[in-house]
């Protein structure tokens, strides 16, 4: 990807990292002009969105610390990883996860 691009989907991919209503208003700002970079970090911060929510409604029923600080762990340390490729703007994919929130979410721009 070229500097331009990065540089014009720079501010809708750390709009993205914003967990829940970021990832909705990112895809609203790249639904005119289809920007690449933006769109690869759209998909991680959905993929992170889905897995923090999916994650949550699991940890919920055990109503543990022990069991739920290590969730809020794995999402921070996603969340965090993310949002500075993105501000460096690099598209790699997050560890364990980014791969495969590409393939599964290749019709979101």
């Amino acid at each position: 990807m070229d500097n331009e691009t990065i540089e014009a989907g720079k501010k809708v991919a750390i709009t993205s990292y914003i967990l829940g209503v970021g990832v909705f208003i990112a895809m609203s700002m790249n639904s005119e002009d289809k920007n690449k970079f933006a769109s690869f970090h759209i998909r991680q911060g959905l993929g992170i969105t889905i897995t923090f929510v999916s994650l949550g409604l699991i940890v919920s029923n055990f109503d543990s610390l022990l069991i739920s600080f290590p969730m809020w762990i794995f999402i921070y340390a996603l969340w965090f990883y993310g949002i500075f490729t993105a501000i460096k703007g690099q598209t790699k994919p997050i560890p364990l996860l980014g791969i495969y929130f590409q393939k599964w979410l290749k019709n979101i721009s």
